[in-house]
């Protein structure tokens, strides 16, 4: 694994040009540990996702922690080397995961369209910076969950880890994962009409 980069300890950008199969048969880009992660999520027992999926990102309580920390370790990350403030991300993709699963094969704006969230929701959580967007983005996993459709975490993972960065850089790439997940879902909600 490449070293962290000073500046960013959430963990070193995921590529998105080369993949390989997954266990479930997704496209998981090549060092990336969404696709693990989910994996891990998706074989644990039910104590342990029910944990990752009851568990609040900001307030981690001790059994919580643990499940967290299994899971991370599981996907091979490296937990013991980051910053208090990467926890709380992380925890919220793991929670994310428990909530909604994983689906690396199709874009998150189309899955979205394909949920029929509203597109009143979409910009609200495009929108939202920081503790609004933590919020938010649980309301829309549930609704994901309650309609059978699983979002790409290699799309929103990555958005979930630079979202609320004070790095140039990490504003920028979050405003750019931001428009990728817009854009197909606005070019599904025009083809439905």
């Amino acid at each position: 694994m490449p070293p962290l980069n000073r500046k960013d300890t959430t963990m070193p950008e995921p590529t998105t040009d080369s993949t390989v199969p997954d266990v479930a048969g997704t496209a998981s880009p090549r060092g990336s540990p969404y696709g693990s992660l989910a994996a891990y999520v998706r074989n644990a027992g039910r104590g342990e996702r029910a944990a990752l999926a009851r568990m609040d990102p900001d307030a981690l309580r001790p059994h919580e922690i643990a499940a967290l920390s299994r899971a991370l370790l599981a996907a091979g990350l490296q937990p013991q080397t980051w910053r208090p403030e990467t926890w709380p991300r992380w925890a919220l993709i793991a929670h994310g995961m428990a909530l909604a699963g994983h689906d690396g094969t199709g874009r998150l704006g189309r899955q979205l369209a394909q949920a029929n969230v509203a597109e009143s929701r979409v910009t609200k959580l495009l929108t939202a910076r920081g503790e609004a967007f933590r919020q938010l983005l649980p309301r829309v996993l549930r609704l994901l969950a309650s309609k059978g459709v699983q979002p790409n975490w290699f799309e929103l993972g990555e958005l979930v880890l630079k979202e609320d960065s004070s790095a140039h850089d990490d504003i920028q790439r979050a405003e750019q994962l931001r428009m990728r997940i817009a854009g197909p879902y606005f070019s599904a909600l025009a083809s439905k009409v």
